[in-house]
């Protein structure tokens, strides 16, 4: 119903809110190919093993054809189909930039309020624009791996300021480590958040499950870290800053093409006929017109 905007959808979301706040929500991001999805199934492993309930939101490419979510993740995490203890949800970006989709926010609010203990957000994989993630999860995970031409890919144009945490994947490869130096040189000279948490780097084999359970160990030593610094609280400000922005624009644009659609004619007549620009034809259709 979020997904496709249908009536009803905000009044149950507003709904559920009461009941959000409890899960931690884990956010996987990084270049194309970098494994993220083969991660995101064994970190879902290793959370049952521990008697935890998880849900997963895959940001999947958007077909150009149906809109809808192509390589869903749904059909790589087959070991976790028949489990009542995990709940697996591909959305497609539908063009939304940023890694994630549209509706991202409003899905991580309605697993946590089923009671998911934990929520793995796995971001589309656009490569240097996937910073919005951050403002969604608790605790961010970059991935990247070594071999792919620029082994430092991944922490370019923002990347790595939202990383709580590094992985280098497919560690068995040759350059892994020279990766990890890599990304230990350049956290070094990162600015501090403020939240006083030491950013770590772990190289795993997700293929073969290794590393995975010190990456779920690390996972949980953030989480208490931000519960007892108070940054549960400062994110959860700020992602409802992030959704309020967000709603604010969409809601203002609606509001403006319906005035178009409903009274506008003549501002589109005058923009078709060449006598005024579009700047001047949004002034218009805002009464924000300048002399």
């Amino acid at each position: 119903m979020l997904e496709e905007g249908e009536d009803g959808a905000l009044t149950g979301l507003r709904t559920l809110l009461p009941d959000a706040g409890r899960a931690h929500l884990l956010g996987i991001t990084g270049p194309p190919g970098a494994g993220k999805s083969t991660l995101v199934d064994r970190v879902v492993s290793e959370l049952r093993r521990r008697n935890k309930t998880v849900g997963v939101i895959a940001i999947d490419p958007s077909s150009p054809f149906s809109g809808g979510a192509i390589l869903g993740d749904r059909v790589r995490m087959q070991t976790h189909a028949t489990d009542t203890g995990v709940f697996i949800r591909s959305m497609a970006t539908r063009g939304q930039l940023g890694g994630l989709a549209r509706t991202s926010f409003e899905a991580t609010t309605v697993l946590d309020a089923m009671g998911y203990d934990v929520v793995l957000i796995e971001t589309v994989g656009v490569g240097q624009d996937e910073v919005d993630v951050v403002e969604l999860a608790h605790t961010t995970t970059v991935v990247s791996i070594p071999g792919m031409g620029d082994d430092i890919q991944a922490i370019k144009a923002g990347i790595l300021e939202v990383g709580d945490c590094f992985v280098v994947n497919k560690a068995d490869l040759p350059g892994a480590e020279r990766v990890a130096m890599q990304l230990a040189a350049m956290l070094h000279l990162r600015e501090s958040s403020g939240e006083n948490w030491e950013t770590p780097i772990l190289k795993v084999e997700a293929e073969k499950a290794r590393g995975i359970d010190q990456l779920v160990d690390i996972y949980e030593a953030h989480r208490a870290h931000l519960a007892s610094s108070g940054g549960l609280v400062r994110k959860a400000v700020r992602r409802n800053e992030r959704v309020f922005h967000e709603l604010l624009r969409e809601r203002t644009a609606a509001q403006a093409l319906h005035a178009v659609e409903g009274g506008g004619e003549p501002v589109l007549a005058a923009l078709r006929a060449g006598e005024i620009d579009p700047y001047t034809a949004v002034d218009r259709v805002l009464g924000e017109e300048h002399d």
